[in-house]
Formats: structure tokens, C-alpha cells, sequence
């Protein structure tokens, strides 16, 4: 499907090159057919909302809005799967206010999964995160450049174009993942209950191999998803393609722990500084009593 001149693959739940009814009404609109919070996409801004839903990574699709994991809420039955025993009734709340022991906020969760008894009351619940890729470069223009005419503007070559954009796995795992395991998970770790991270294929595949272990030893279940091209809705799918269940402090540690380069290679650098720095000292000269 990917035109490998462009690295847009859905605007507003749509390929490219899907000029379908469906496909024009979401474009005029801005809508959002993932379950947004409202029926419009709010992404970036809302009046003028940054409508990608994901972008092209070596030809395959890499999920980059949150919001297009929530497709037909296959998350959440996943996750409650994992939280909750067979014929459990649950429900599923959105952005809920987590704080911490001093009653400062340590942040929303995306969704938190509740359990309930036949009188209404919960009796145990779990979170569960999403985790979009972070774009480095400017996805922003060849967004508008598409906008501006759908039609033709389809099998656009952005390749020349400067600050092409591209998923930055790094930074959206130290900047993102990583704190919200950290603080969020903590707590919850800490109050005995569990928690489950939706995330791409492609993003997953850059972390660390993490320890697993039997599903019901599991503090983490990872629940990996791709966008799988459906030649008769001719629209990208979430699929879950793989689940991986870890001890919390086993996955934390493995995800924040770098690794290091050859100490050699560092040393040559600091004796190299270091010339640099004799060959052309400045002159310093101490200024005695100067009041």
C-alpha cells in the first residue's frame, strides 16, 4: 500500500488513496472513526487538528495518535482478559486522574478497566496505557500539502522535502514509556494491581528482550498490535499480533538500564578532548585581592 515517496499512511482513519465516500466525508469533516472523545479529530489543535493517524516506517505503518489504538475497543477486551477472571463484568473508564501519596498528580490514565458486582460496585479494577510513537521532522506540512487536494496530492513525493518525518522509537520510549511505568505503574504495583500497555509492533521491537512469565505471575501485560491491510475494506486494521506477560521491576529495569559502548571508545574521546584543551589553553591568571 505505501507509496515509499510520501510517509503518510492514515489521514483521518483513511489511506491516501481511498477517495471513497466515507473516506471524503472524514477529510471534510476532520472526524475521528476510532472513538475519540468527541466525533472530531482533536489532535495537535483542535480547530485545525492534525489529522494522521499514522505514519510509514521502512513500508510498514507505525501507529503515531494514541487514539487509533481505541478501534473498535479491542484494547480494553484484551486487557480484561488479563485483569479479570472468565464472565467478570467490567466497564471501562477514560482519562482518569491518578495521584500520587502527597495528592499530587502523577499523571492520567488512559484507561482504567473496573470490575463490578450485581449491585454496581467495584470491586477491583486495572490500568491499561497506550503507547503512540513520538514523530521526529515535520509531519504537520506534508499533512496540509495532502489536505489541500486530496485527489491529487495522493502519490505526492515528499522524499526531498526537508525534516521528512519518521518515528523516533528512542525518544518515545525514555520520554514516554519509561516515566509512565516509573510513576503511574509504580502505584498501581504498589496498591497490588496490574497494568496493561497497548503498543505497535514496530515500537515494541525496538525495546529490550523483556523477561517473561506466566500470565497469572504477571504484574505487565504487553499487548502488541499492527496495522494489518484489509483488501476488502481496503482500510488498515488493528490487530493484536502477539502478548507478552513480565514482573514489573523486571521490565522496568530492562527498559531504563542503557547499554553501555566500549569504555575504550569513551576513553579516546576524553584524551582527545583533553589535547585539544593543552594545545590551546587560554591564559589564566589569578587576580589577588581584587577587593
Amino acid at each position: 500500500m505505501q507509496n515509499s515517496q510520501q510517509p503518510l499512511a492514515e489521514v483521518f482513519g483513511y489511506t491516501l488513496g481511498d477517495h471513497s465516500k466515507k473516506a471524503v466525508l472524514a477529510r471534510q469533516n476532520r472526524l475521528c472513526p476510532f472513538n475519540n472523545k468527541v466525533p472530531h479529530c482533536t489532535k495537535d489543535k483542535a480547530k485545525n487538528p492534525l489529522g494522521v493517524c499514522s505514519t510509514y516506517h521502512n513500508a510498514v505503518p507505525t501507529v503515531t495518535c494514541p487514539v487509533r489504538f481505541r478501534e473498535d475497543w479491542k484494547i480494553t477486551s484484551d486487557a480484561a482478559g488479563f485483569f479479570f477472571e472468565e464472565g467478570t463484568r467490567w466497564s471501562s473508564l477514560t482519562e482518569v486522574r491518578l495521584a500520587d501519596g502527597y495528592g499530587k498528580s502523577a499523571g492520567n490514565i488512559d484507561v482504567v478497566l473496573v470490575a463490578y458486582d450485581d449491585k454496581d460496585r467495584i470491586i477491583d479494577f486495572g490500568a491499561l496505557e497506550i503507547q503512540a510513537v513520538y514523530i521526529s521532522g515535520n509531519v504537520r506540512e506534508p499533512f496540509e500539502y495532502f489536505m489541500s487536494d486530496p485527489q491529487s496530492h495522493a502519490l505526492m513525493d515528499w522524499s526531498r522535502q526537508p525534516n521528512y518525518p519518521r518515528p523516533d522509537y528512542l525518544s518515545s520510549s525514555r520520554k514516554r514509556l519509561a516515566p509512565q511505568l516509573i510513576f503511574k505503574g509504580g502505584i498501581f504495583k504498589e496498591w497490588k494491581k496490574r497494568t496493561a500497555v497497548a503498543i505497535n509492533k514496530a515500537f515494541f521491537d525496538t525495546l529490550p528482550t523483556l523477561e517473561q512469565v506466566p500470565k497469572k505471575q504477571a504484574d505487565i501485560a504487553w499487548f502488541v498490535y499492527d496495522l494489518i491491510f484489509d483488501s476488502t475494506s481496503r482500510r488498515y486494521e488493528l490487530t493484536k499480533v502477539d502478548e507478552v506477560f513480565t514482573r514489573f521491576d523486571d521490565a522496568l529495569r530492562q527498559i531504563t538500564t542503557t547499554k553501555a559502548g566500549p569504555l575504550q571508545t569513551f576513553m579516546t574521546h576524553l584524551q582527545n578532548k583533553l589535547d585539544e584543551q593543552l594545545e590551546s589553553a587560554p591564559t589564566n591568571q589569578t587576580i589577588e585581592k581584587p577587593f
